[in-house]
């Protein structure tokens, strides 16, 4: 495999409901988790359901860019 091409990739996955709150200042921030996903197996958009803190539930995660 040719270097800079890693099959593992650390991805940032960012709280949905938090995003759409950010905009109304209704939140008081944004919950952040860090991540690997496995570039061959899942090369679409990661979405998993984690613990918000600013929330104080578990919703959708998403994957955003570097």
């Amino acid at each position: 495999m040719p270097k800079g091409k890693d099959v593992r990739v650390i991805v940032i996955l960012e709280c949905t409901s938090c995003v759409r709150n950010v905009v109304n200042k209704e939140s008081p921030g944004i919950s952040i988790y860090i991540t690997q996903k496995n570039r061959h197996n899942t090369p679409s958009r990661l979405e998993l359901t984690k613990f918000c803190p600013y929330c104080h539930k578990h919703t959708i995660h998403g994957e955003i860019k570097k």
